[in-house]
């Protein structure tokens, strides 16, 4: 899900920020925004622990270890929307003067503290390392782009808040006003109840929604075509047709599920190779395509293709 917040998260913010400010200015921000965005999910590096406790047994169990683990802290500590607000001026201002720096260091300080009396050393670890990966993109966005203290705080404020919004269709509702005991969500959001099986893809083709918004985003802003649509169509090869063929999975894989969904996701996201693939041309010779955009658009295509088809064979079956 880091990947899908993160684009998401740019894409919105930077066409609002079209509305105002130049392309490159506004692309910026969008990359800033999908940055932040991405930072509450670095509490699921607690998860390599039980990862390298359960050693290597085999994929799945590889896999339920590592998944295990991170239902000790993931969706707590750092999404939280009362630390993301007390967090995004605290990662700004260690981008100001010396005097501002010091005030930024006690406010994150401060929240690893909190995170050490809500929840021992472990929460307080988390903590630490939200900190660290917040205090980084925020000076990294402050040494390589234009935006000042007020538009970085827009971007780091949008990126964390707009995090814990997007998990709440899977597994367990984030805990939103933490360090407080009041809970929000109890349960997850189902997009389609009734079956266990379309709520995943329909959640699946919510964060292909959002990447393809990314992509739009981007040819919008750093293309320089006028008709952004057509322009990005016009990088979709025919080769994407062949994630239909995926339909036939569904005869032979077990219906995925939110709790059981790695086979759908891994495989059906491996659809995407097609996207590096030759580029046959009707009047010249075999040439491998070299254009990563035509990579990146035909192998999204090919993903969707894929989870339509599958979603078909799925319904009829």
């Amino acid at each position: 899900m880091m990947v899908g917040h993160a684009l998401l998260a740019f894409a919105l913010a930077a066409l609002v920020a079209n509305r105002y400010w130049p392309a490159e200015r506004a692309f910026a921000f969008g990359v800033v925004a999908g940055a932040f965005a991405a930072v509450p999910d670095v509490d699921m590096a607690y998860a390599l622990v039980g990862l390298a406790q359960a050693g290597f047994g085999g994929v799945w169990s590889m896999t339920n270890a590592f998944w295990g683990s991170s239902q000790l802290v993931h969706r707590a500590v750092t999404h939280s929307l009362v630390v993301a607000l007390v967090a995004a001026p605290g990662f700004v201002l260690l981008t100001g003067r010396r005097d501002k720096r010091t005030v930024g260091a006690v406010v994150l300080s401060a929240l690893v503290w909190i995170g050490f009396v809500e929840s021992g050393v472990l929460g307080a670890g988390v903590m630490l390392v939200f900190v660290l990966a917040g205090a980084a993109v925020a000076l990294a966005a402050n040494a390589s782009t234009d935006l000042q203290s007020r538009e970085l705080l827009a971007a780091a404020a949008f990126g964390l808040l707009s995090h814990p919004f997007g998990d709440v269709f899977t597994g367990e509702p984030p805990q939103f006003l933490y360090p407080f005991d009041t809970v929000l969500l109890h349960n997850r959001v189902a997009l389609y109840p009734p079956d266990a099986t379309l709520n995943l893809l329909a959640i699946f083709g919510v964060e292909l929604a959002a990447a393809w918004l990314a992509v739009f985003a981007y040819f919008r802003l750093r293309d320089g075509s006028h008709d952004h649509e057509k322009h990005l169509l016009g990088h979709v090869h025919g080769r994407a047709t062949l994630g239909a063929g995926y339909a036939l999975t569904a005869l032979f894989l077990p219906a995925p599920t939110l709790d059981v969904s790695y086979h759908f996701v891994f495989s059906v996201l491996a659809v995407g190779a097609v996207g590096v693939g030759p580029k046959l041309y009707p009047l010249r010779s075999f040439r491998v395509e070299r254009d990563p955009r035509a990579w990146l658009c035909t192998g999204m295509a090919a993903v969707t293709v894929a989870v339509l088809a599958y979603a078909g064979a799925y319904l009829t079956a």
